[in-house]
């Protein structure tokens, strides 16, 4: 399970013995807790059966998460950081590589595969080789860990209100798609929806793109969530179909003039 190292975990930084066995605590506690998810789901994550697992008592883990909401807080931080910094670098890395290259983004046979349909339907840099960098970037990051993927795009944690500073990291990322839209013809009509989202945008995080630009990122995110959470969730196990090749299909669609 790749919890404790996925980027934007503790930090490794020169500190003092305390302070390093504290962050070794917080790690340890953390990779305990994606176990715990990958068995039962987030809902069911407790702090006293991670304490018991390490041989410590409820009060003394509560030393390092004040609550269960304030692990689950660390563990979205981190995985919607690692997200972040996979977008911004396939967004900026040019260099027509498509499927995740970049750190965080992990790997597997169906990322791999990912990888190469990418390469071979928008190998050529172009105004759309951006947004398809990000989308092979997005389905490798996921399939390296579904259980970091469903922990921030799945079911809310009942009862769980994430903090501010996790919906910024969210906004960083919208920001970042908003960034690799490119922008539509001078020339070309609004569409009702468009119209709807020049009023409408407060998700956009003070972004500037156009309305056109908006539904195509809403279009993009949505419509490629979709298909990642259906394939994560096993519902194509069975269906005699490549998942590798629907992707595909979907981003040709997506990124289509």
């Amino acid at each position: 399970m790749a919890g404790p190292g996925t980027p934007g975990a503790e930090s490794s930084r020169t500190e003092s013995p305390r302070e390093r066995y504290r962050s070794q605590v917080r790690a340890e506690v953390k990779e305990r807790a994606w176990e715990q998810m990958a068995e039962a789901g987030a809902s069911a994550l407790s702090l006293n059966a991670i304490a018991k697992q390490m041989g410590m008592s409820g009060p003394a883990l509560y030393r390092y998460f004040a609550s269960r909401d304030d692990l689950i807080t660390a563990l979205i931080r981190d995985a919607y950081r690692g997200l972040a910094d996979t977008v911004r670098l396939a967004y900026g890395s040019g260099d027509g590589e498509p499927a995740g290259s970049g750190a965080g983004s992990g790997g597997g046979p169906g990322a791999d595969a990912s990888r190469e349909a990418g390469r071979a339907s928008h190998g050529a840099e172009d105004a759309t080789a951006p947004l398809a960098r990000i989308a092979h970037a997005l389905r490798g990051w996921a399939l390296a860990d579904p259980q970091r993927y469903f922990l921030v795009y799945g079911t809310p944690v009942p009862g769980y209100h994430a903090p501010e500073d996790i919906t910024a990291i969210a906004d960083e990322i919208m920001r970042t798609l908003l960034d690799a839209c490119p922008a539509p013809p001078a020339d070309r009509p609004a569409t009702p929806f468009e119209t709807h989202l020049a009023d409408h945008r407060q998700w956009a995080a003070g972004h500037p793109a156009p309305p056109a630009a908006l539904r195509r990122a809403l279009s993009f995110w949505t419509r490629l969530h979709g298909v990642l959470s259906l394939e994560l969730a096993g519902h194509f196990d069975g269906m005699g179909l490549d998942p590798d090749r629907l992707f595909a299909a979907e981003l040709d669609g997506l990124l289509a003039p």
